[in-house]
């Protein structure tokens, strides 16, 4: 029973906790998502406490532009992310006036109004919401998903150009002023910079389980009213 679940999460399929709020609108903390681990093909970090048997990936794809990804942090790879992928080798990455420009052209995104949500800090935010449509890649269509904008000031709003190196992606979160992203190329621990393909654990198409949790986890009475029902099994894009 133990080596068939060990084989499920390393082959097929594994859940992962969102930590931070650097994905809403599309993902909340406390979801729990799942990746599936075939996606993108294998890499050591497929495999349990990631021995560094080889490298590279095995029957590795591309993945596309707009996924929802899992993988590893670029500098502690015992730490997992969640975020989208905007970039793919070659492309053309920047950010002016907060808003994101693709291969020189601006991505296209609709106001689709006024938004407040608490952070995982407890903060009150208060911005835009925006709905983002990213060309697709791969002969895949455009993915239409939303985003969050606080303001359009400060370096996450006004990059250089990026261009993506071989071998690597350029990931983001939805939350455009919450996010600690490859738009950050330094060596700070914030810092995620360009992400290699063999860093990829998989892709997430779906939140399998979601919790607002406000008290101990063990105080399993205020369970009923804390779990977010209507986000179980909740589709992704």
């Amino acid at each position: 029973m133990l080596v068939s679940i060990m084989l499920l999460r390393t082959l097929i399929i594994a859940p992962y906790e969102v930590p931070s709020g650097s994905m809403i609108p599309t993902l909340q903390v406390g979801d729990f998502v799942l990746a599936t681990k075939f996606s993108y093909g294998y890499s050591r970090f497929s495999l349990p406490f990631s021995p560094n048997l080889f490298g590279g990936r095995i029957w590795g794809s591309e993945p596309h532009r707009g996924d929802i990804a899992v993988f590893r942090y670029t500098h502690d790879t015992s730490i997992d992310y969640v975020k989208r992928i905007v970039g793919l080798p070659g492309d053309h990455i920047q950010m002016t006036d907060g808003k994101l420009y693709l291969n020189g052209i601006e991505v296209p995104r609709t106001d689709m109004g006024h938004y407040e949500v608490i952070d995982e800090n407890g903060r009150l935010l208060s911005g835009e919401r925006y709905r983002e449509d990213l060309p697709g890649s791969g002969g895949r269509s455009t993915v239409s998903h939303e985003i969050l904008k606080l303001d359009d000031e400060g370096f996450a709003n006004n990059t250089p150009e990026y261009v993506v190196p071989e071998g690597y992606f350029f990931a983001m979160g939805d939350d455009r002023d919450d996010s600690a992203d490859s738009r950050f190329q330094g060596d700070g621990p914030d810092d995620l910079g360009f992400v290699p393909m063999q860093n990829l654990v998989g892709r997430t198409p779906i939140v399998a389980f979601s919790i607002d949790l406000k008290h101990p986890w063990w105080q399993v009475w205020y369970w009923p009213v804390e779990i977010r029902w209507g986000r179980i099994l909740h589709l992704l894009h």
